[in-house]
């Protein structure tokens, strides 16, 4: 017979074994669950300046079937404004053995990470406004080659209209000026021959100004003052992406209308935008990276044209500089910021 402690005694027992074997099932699942694909973002810039840029690319990823956490993973690395921490960051990205990079921020960027992966090819998708075959990064547009592809924008062709935008929000200027940053040549000199161009046909002068270190900022700025310079357009460039609201906040200072390529500097106090619209660049950005998980390979993906630009206008900044908006203008406008 049985007692009552004895049977109380087997009873835990018996419930401390069961509970032991029902602990280690989820491990076991977990085994057996194969680990999720990797990409790799890379960016020159911060988290807080891609919010709605990465909103996009996981739409575009989404079209292909991933979705972050459920059936792929993203690990990201930011430089912060800071190139030069972009080759360790995209070295980081091949030891970890993503299955893709997909490089946000322009060339610096997609240099990084084309070194990187030299030896060991991952598969890197960019987003950049140069040309990338004369940027030497794809053998040609409809056949990259190598371990890269991507996407590029229309900033560098819509440059000219910038000029107009501005001719048209101030009537009476006659000299524009333009900066640039220097040690990005092959964007900067595409740009600047094209800006020329458009200036000689409106009539205006076109002093060029450098830029490169945030100190030049402030000279930049008192040379244009100099030159009497009735507005400012700011070549489109990651380093100053990375300065955006420095940027609007120092032409509001000295009172000089400028335009910018994206929405960021109109939101952050810049007068006015006009380029390549960030949600669609980073769709297609995110659309491609999928289209390499599920398999195909970057030599055989041309390099896709973002053709989508967008206006974006701030009018309390135009009331702060004493502009009255074109009507025109004002309708044109994708977006108006109050």
């Amino acid at each position: 017979m049985r007692s009552p402690a004895g049977e109380q005694m087997r009873r835990r027992t018996f419930i401390k074994l069961m509970g032991g074997i029902a602990a280690t099932w989820p491990l076991a699942a977990r085994a057996q669950q194969p680990a999720l694909p990797v990409v790799g973002f890379l960016s020159n810039a911060s988290p807080d300046l891609y919010v709605r840029r990465l909103s996009a690319f996981r739409e575009g990823l989404k079209e292909d079937g991933y979705v972050e956490n459920q059936n792929v993973a993203i690990e990201y690395r930011w430089a912060e404004g800071h190139n030069d921490r972009l080759p360790t960051l995209a070295a980081e990205l091949v030891q970890r053995q993503v299955a893709v990079i997909a490089s946000g921020g322009g060339s610096p960027t997609v240099l990084a990470a084309k070194s990187a992966t030299a030896t060991i090819p991952v598969p890197v998708v960019f987003a950049v406004s140069v040309d990338p075959v004369k940027a030497g990064l794809v053998a040609s547009l409809n056949r990259p080659g190598g371990n890269l592809t991507g996407i590029t924008n229309l900033n560098v062709e819509v440059g000219p209209k910038r000029l107009e935008l501005l001719r048209e929000m101030v009537p009476n200027a006659t000299v524009i000026a333009l900066m640039v940053n220097p040690t990005n040549p092959s964007l900067a000199e595409p740009f600047t021959q094209a800006l020329q161009a458009a200036a000689g046909t409106l009539g205006l002068q076109l002093p060029v100004l450098q830029a490169s270190a945030d100190p030049d900022f402030d000279n930049v700025f008192a040379a244009a003052a100099q030159l009497r310079a009735d507005a400012l357009v700011i070549m489109p460039d990651v380093f100053f992406n990375t300065r955006i609201r420095q940027l609007a906040s120092l032409a509001l200072r000295h009172t000089l209308p400028a335009i910018y390529s994206y929405r960021p500097f109109v939101a952050a106090g810049g007068l006015i935008s006009y380029g390549a619209s960030e949600t669609e660049y980073y769709h297609l950005l995110g659309a491609y990276t999928g289209k390499i998980l599920k398999g195909a390979k970057p030599a055989d993906l041309p390099v896709v044209q973002s053709t989508k630009v967008e206006l974006m206008l701030n009018l309390k900044t135009a009331k702060t500089l004493g502009i009255t908006v074109p009507l025109p203008l004002l309708g044109r406008a994708d977006e108006v910021i109050e």
